[in-house]
């Protein structure tokens, strides 16, 4: 069964269909760095801080307090379950996307990798190793980059698709 290229083939009720859940799947993972910019961690410093703890800053804003290691399990656990599914299923639709191979495996598998150094570095980081909080960052930037790559992929070949016209009543 030949897949590639078979979004743009989907009669025009599943492609809008398709295209409401990658638009509403966005705005929750856009949601989620706007969250991550108001706790401060999109600095290496503001992630520390965020994990570690800053109460012996006397001049701090907000003071924080290192998270426990309850806290740290649900952060991660939580995060890395549904990141992956995410990125399972943005990775689907983008398998059915007319793209090269070779681009299709990067697009799907990288955030896999970037889940796990982002969440595996909050870890690492929290357990002392401070040099983590510069890999968070690049894995982060990472799945990011590689998330609205695939979302404008999808969205871009649903709606300008080569295929005859669909309409509703099919």
């Amino acid at each position: 069964m030949e897949i590639n290229g078979l979004l743009s083939k989907l009669p025009k009720p599943v492609r809008v269909f398709i295209g409401a859940f990658v638009i509403i799947l966005s705005i929750g993972y856009y949601t989620g760095l706007l969250f991550v910019s108001e706790t401060s961690t999109t600095s290496a410093n503001g992630i520390e801080e965020n994990y570690l703890g800053n109460e012996l800053d006397e001049n701090a804003e907000v003071m924080k307090f290192k998270k426990s290691k309850r806290q740290m399990l649900t952060i991660i656990h939580t995060h890395i379950l549904s990141m992956s599914f995410i990125f399972f299923l943005l990775g689907v639709l983008v398998w059915f996307t007319k793209l090269p191979v070779k681009l299709k495996l990067f697009l799907t598998v990288e955030p896999f990798l970037s889940v796990l150094l982002t969440f595996g570095g909050i870890y690492f980081l929290w357990l002392g190793v401070n040099w983590f909080k510069y890999v968070v960052i690049v894995s982060g930037i990472l799945m990011t980059f590689t998330y609205t790559t695939s979302a404008l992929i999808v969205l871009y070949q649903l709606t300008f698709s080569n295929q005859h016209p669909n309409n509703f009543n099919q």
